[in-house]
């Protein structure tokens, strides 16, 4: 077990019910209503990630396309590209020329 990695144990209740540790709740991401999916490999190991819906006029957002852009973009700002402006009209005036 690397020094990142970090055991937690939950009991079994009634009709299958796990109360998940909160370290692992923080970890997955997830809150109430989220849900998560469980994953067996072929050695047996199960592993765990957290889900969330995302509601469907907001699914545009998660394709890959638009994915692709939002990085580009990211690494746009964090290399200081793109511009500043003090007011909105400055803005349209930029992008109209």
């Amino acid at each position: 077990m690397s020094i990142r990695e970090r055991r937690r144990r939950a009991t079994m209740r009634r009709r299958n019910q796990l109360t998940v540790p909160a370290e692992i709740v923080e970890a997955l991401h997830i809150r109430e209503g989220d849900e998560v999916e469980f994953t067996v490999d072929a050695n047996g190991d199960v592993h765990l990630r957290g889900l969330m819906v995302v509601p469907a006029d907001q699914r545009w957002y998660w394709t890959d396309d638009w994915q692709r852009g939002e990085r580009e973009a990211s690494e746009q700002i964090e290399a200081g590209e793109g511009a500043v402006y003090d007011h909105v009209d400055a803005m349209f005036d930029d992008l109209d020329r």
